[in-house]
């Protein structure tokens, strides 16, 4: 026995020396440690309770949440055609791109789009163009009732917050319109030092939660306003009702992103939750809606004033109509927006479902103001999906004297559509508050890339027109866009969207049956229910 045991002691212990020596040598680490870390994932895996797949398939089931996650990368780079990519293709991106960078923007052996594809539209050329303008002409904004109007580039930049844009893209967007000489809106997230230090000219947007002129109780207030409509950037003032991406819906904005600037700007307590309701407080009727625009420009010291809206009922637009011949007040300018929406963010619903797309509420809205006899007194903007010249022409046809690009503005500053912007994990530093992500957009950079691509765009809305035998916007009509109905059936716009006459409305007896019950329902004193 006592043999026995001076034998397997040695050996016991030169087993777990060896043991040991294993143990603490970084090469069994290296070959056992992953195998130790996959088995402990493994069984969390089998464990857990919030994924089915990683249960029945531990391991095995994280490369599906891995793929993913990059199938959107793999989506734009290796499966994406030019011309399918949404919600901007691949070939509108490039064509920002080139502009913006100044290089050639031309496409060689022809066209990718299938033209007789049912909803492609076409613009009519002449037998007699006309030679193209050296200058881009300018639309004169302000009715009878401004005392200060303002003259505004054809393509301008369109609304997009400090908060929702870092400060050094805000910056680059308004030196760009300071250089180009085109106007920048603010979005409803108030006036910071980033929208006044370059110097470019201001539309100041106000949405529900009176963001820069806000009140202690979360409405507006005037005095705040007046002093903030007097900044000498401040060409425009704008009432935000709604917005593509979310008509009717209002936003948060979470107090772990209410710091210090935000706060400033737009006017709230630092650190706080701060709710923009769906709705306004100033005004709760047509008749209100356009006093309160009367008494915005009153406070402006006699600016520019408008509103902002994705259009929805016929009739409620209509009232507001009626509202203003009875008040005898107008807005100088109405921004349509088109439900295609933007760079807001927006639960799927609205996005996908509510509202009129662009070419639906700019004509209803341009047709409605004829038919008032109110269109030669207020100005039309768009803005929804507006990147290329055509995009600019057609939506002076359809009845707007200038547009507003957002989207096309962010390719300028570098945007490659990661569709991030509401994760602040923007890649390009575009849509982020990280400060480590934002420096690696060059302000003065971008911002002579966001001028060559508003101009080169401009020249390419003239070269169009000129082809088409007009010498500028006047002379479009809606008999110069087609659009494609069927296999074989190709009708204009003037053919599409019933025209009216300049107060065909106002003479009961002359208001088209198409036209008839909606002007009818609508009543200056209140919004009607469908």
């Amino acid at each position: 026995m006592v043999t026995s045991l001076l034998v397997v002691c040695p050996v016991l212990t030169a087993l777990a020396t060896g043991l040991a020596a294993v143990l603490v040598s970084p090469w069994w680490w290296c070959a056992a440690g992953p195998a130790l870390l996959l088995a402990a994932v493994a069984s969390y895996d089998v464990v857990q309770r919030r994924h089915s797949i990683l249960r029945n398939y531990p391991l095995l089931g994280h490369l599906r949440f891995a793929m993913e996650a990059i199938r959107p990368e793999v989506q734009q780079y290796f499966v994406e055609g030019n011309v399918d990519g949404v919600p901007f293709d691949r070939d509108t991106r490039s064509i920002v791109y080139e502009r913006a960078k100044g290089t050639d923007a031309e496409d060689p052996f022809g066209t990718e789009l299938e033209l007789d594809r049912t909803g492609t539209e076409y613009l009519v050329p002449s037998m007699a163009p006309r030679p193209v303008p050296d200058e881009p002409p300018r639309v004169r904004i302000g009715g009878p009732d401004c005392a200060r109007p303002y003259d505004m580039a054809l393509l301008n930049v369109s609304a997009m917050s400090f908060g929702s844009l870092s400060a050094r893209a805000i910056r680059a967007l308004n030196e760009g319109a300071r250089r180009g000489d085109f106007a920048h809106d603010t979005g409803e997230g108030g006036i910071s030092e980033h929208h006044l230090a370059p110097g470019g000219d201001l539309v100041w947007e106000i949405g529900t939660g009176y963001f820069g002129c806000r009140a202690e109780d979360g409405g507006f207030d005037s005095r705040r306003f007046a002093e903030k409509a007097a900044l000498d950037q401040v060409a425009c003032v704008l009432l935000k009702i709604s917005q593509g991406a979310k008509p009717g819906i209002g936003g948060v904005l979470p107090g772990s992103k209410v710091g210090r600037e935000i706060a400033a700007v737009r006017g709230v307590p630092e650190g706080r939750t701060v709710l923009s309701p769906p709705y306004h407080r100033v005004y709760r009727t047509p008749r209100e809606l356009v006093r309160f625009l009367g008494r915005m420009r009153e406070l402006s010291g006699g600016k520019p004033v408008g509103f902002k809206l994705c259009v929805g009922a016929r009739r409620d637009f209509l009232a507001v109509c009626k509202a203003m011949l009875e008040e005898n007040l107008t807005p100088d300018f109405i921004v349509v927006d088109g439900a295609e929406g933007g760079t807001g963010a927006a639960p799927l619903e609205f996005a996908d479902t509510v509202g009129l797309p662009l070419t639906e509420g700019l004509t209803t809205v341009h047709r409605a103001l004829v038919g008032t006899g109110l269109r030669d007194r207020i100005r039309i903007g768009a803005s929804g999906k507006i990147a290329t010249g055509s995009d600019i022409v057609k939506r002076l046809i359809q009845g707007a004297d200038y547009t507003n690009s957002a989207r096309a503005m962010m390719f300028a500053l570098g945007c490659i559509q990661a569709q991030r912007c509401h994760t602040n994990t923007c890649p390009v530093g575009v849509a982020t508050q990280d400060p480590r992500r934002a420096r690696a957009l060059d302000v003065q950079d971008k911002a002579e890339r966001v001028r060559r691509f508003q101009e080169a765009t401009v020249r390419s809305a003239l070269a169009l027109m000129a082809a088409m035998g007009a010498d500028g916007p006047g002379e479009l009509g809606p008999g110069m866009l087609l659009r494609r109905v069927g296999p074989d059936a190709v009708r204009s716009h003037a053919e599409l969207y019933e025209p009216l006459e300049p107060g065909l409305l106002l003479s009961p007896a002359s208001v088209p049956d198409t036209w008839a019950g909606d002007w009818k329902a609508a009543h200056p004193d209140r919004f009607t229910l469908r």
